[in-house]
C-alpha cells in the first residue's frame, strides 16, 4: 500500500476521470509515500498550512496502471522522514480503481498532522 496527500476537494474534482496532480506537469510523476509515518512528515512539510480535510489516498500498488518508480527525493529530504526512506513516484493519470481507501489526517493539539483516521 502506498499514499498519496490530496485536499478532499482535490480528489473529488472529476470523479469520472483519472486522478491528476500539478506534480504531474511540473516533476513528471504523482508524488507518494510508503507508510503512515513518512506521509504524516511530508504532510507537516508541504501541506501544514493546508486546511482540513487533507486525505491519504490508499494506493494498491499493483492495481496502478502507470509505471510506479521507488526513488530517493530530488532535493533535500523531509525532516522527520528515515535517511533511507524511497518514495513512490506514479509516473501518469492514476486509474482511481488504484484507490482501495481513504483516510483523513488529523491535527494533535500543536496544530501539526498527527495522525490517519478511517473516512467514511
Amino acid at each position: 500500500m502506498i499514499l498519496h496527500l490530496a485536499p478532499l476537494d482535490d480528489w473529488l474534482r472529476d470523479p469520472g476521470r483519472p486522478y491528476s496532480t500539478s506534480s504531474l506537469l511540473t516533476d513528471g510523476f504523482i508524488h507518494c509515500s510508503p507508510d503512515e509515518p513518512t506521509t504524516l512528515a511530508v504532510a507537516n512539510v508541504f501541506f501544514g498550512k493546508t486546511p482540513d480535510p487533507l486525505m491519504a489516498l490508499l494506493i494498491d500498488e499493483e492495481r496502478v496502471d502507470p509505471m510506479v518508480r521507488w526513488e530517493a527525493p530530488a532535493g533535500d529530504r523531509p525532516p522527520g522522514t528515515a535517511p533511507d526512506v524511497l518514495f513512490p513516484h506514479i509516473y501518469g493519470r492514476l486509474n482511481r480503481t488504484a484507490v482501495v481507501g481513504l483516510e483523513k489526517l488529523e491535527r494533535g493539539t500543536d496544530g501539526r498532522w498527527a495522525r490517519l483516521v478511517p473516512w467514511s
